[in-house]
């Protein structure tokens, strides 16, 4: 689908293309043209196409075993295509889970694709279209477009970016806070065997959620890395320079809001390779959010649990209790260390820096899974 939308196939990791599915966050920015003759396009396909802005897609897995990904995706999205195939039962239970986790980041601007059309009859994609109008009903897509498409014969790709465009306006963004960014990827570009002179530093993707970044500015990345100081591990922040900055394929010297973005550093590479940044924050030098170690959460639990094919009750939080927390880009664990009337404290296995009222998707083990269950706001 991504590849029909943007000419880009974003599964690029070896597991991925082994497997067939989506395992790590994929990016692809795609410009938006439009003119009387072609409707909308990402290709520009004569001269009186007109540009209307460029947006970033942001692919995340679908599969059940990979919830945490796709949240750590959605922190950084201003509106979700959801795909559902036409061939396929609606809803499958990971179909369900996924709306609940936009429904738990606020994610309102969806637009629904009904994908392989071209795998029923005209009379089963109607029922099945039905079935996910049925599906959303009361939930944050009770009123999104439901746009039948076959991604692999290029079929409907004009009218999913026309909603795009009607459903997905950029958001007013403000550039005046201090800049913060969810690191959603960390990565090193050189080669084995480069010549020393040639490596560049270490690279981290992901989106600014306010504020601007110029090429120059001193950066802190927190919570950072992990080091051991006399026996005792903690995380201690990282400091280092923009060199370079990257937006929808383009070098530039300033990054705001919206979009994807890729910042070349100049860390050591081994420190940022294989995703190792991944759901740390990026700010100016000395403003920078707090960092938790463990959260006071008021934690509003749903009444089922979602993803699972049983319809099971979501039980009370338990003092003990293993949760994986997402928050930002951030993907955590804890354990329950005290229950108060509505409240529950988290020792956290790892830090998070975050702002306070941070929105956090809580998900705890069910059987071999972790399972969506709830949310809290960070508090003091």
């Amino acid at each position: 689908m991504l590849q029909a939308l943007s000419g880009k196939w974003t599964d690029t990791h070896s597991e991925e293309i082994k497997r067939g599915i989506t395992i790590k966050l994929g990016y692809a920015d795609a410009p938006i043209y439009k003119c009387d003759q072609h409707t909308y396009s990402t290709k520009k396909q004569c001269e009186k196409c007109e540009e209307q802005r460029i947006v970033s897609f942001v692919d995340a897995p679908g599969h059940e075993t990979l919830m945490a990904t796709m949240l750590s995706g959605a922190a950084i999205m201003d509106g979700a295509l959801l795909l559902v195939a036409a061939n396929e039962e609606c809803p499958q239970p990971q179909t369900k889970e996924h709306l609940m986790a936009l429904q738990i980041e606020d994610i309102k601007n969806v637009v629904i694709i009904q994908n392989k059309i071209d795998l029923v009859t005209k009379e089963d994609a109607i029922k099945n279209s039905e079935k996910i109008r049925e599906f959303v009903k009361g939930s944050i897509a009770e009123n999104a477009p439901i746009i039948p498409v076959s991604a692999k014969y290029n079929v409907n790709i004009n009218y999913i970016i026309e909603a795009i465009e009607d459903v997905m306006k950029t958001p007013n963004r403000d550039n005046t806070k201090n800049p913060i960014m969810f690191v959603a990827r960390s990565f090193d570009v050189n080669k084995p065997g480069s010549d020393i002179k040639k490596i560049v530093g270490g690279i981290l993707g992901g989106s600014l959620k306010q504020g601007i970044i110029k090429v120059g500015d001193r950066i802190e990345i927190s919570p950072g890395r992990l080091i051991s100081d006399k026996g005792v591990e903690k995380y201690i922040p990282i400091n280092t320079v923009v060199e370079s900055l990257k937006t929808g394929g383009k070098s530039v010297d300033l990054v705001g809001p919206g979009g994807s973005i890729a910042i070349l550093t100049k860390l050591d590479p081994s420190i940022v390779k294989g995703d190792q940044l991944s759901g740390t924050i990026v700010g100016i030098e000395g403003k920078m959010p707090q960092l938790w170690n463990e959260l006071k959460l008021e934690p509003k639990l749903l009444e089922n649990v979602i993803g699972s094919k049983d319809e099971l009750k979501v039980e009370p939080i338990k003092k003990g209790e293993p949760l994986m927390l997402n928050v930002n880009s951030a993907t955590t664990a804890g354990i329950v260390t005290t229950l108060e009337k509505n409240k529950i404290f988290v020792k956290l296995k790892r830090p998070v820096c975050a702002e306070e009222g941070s929105k956090i998707a809580i998900s705890r083990r069910i059987g071999t899974r972790w399972r969506l269950v709830g949310w809290a706001f960070i508090k003091k």
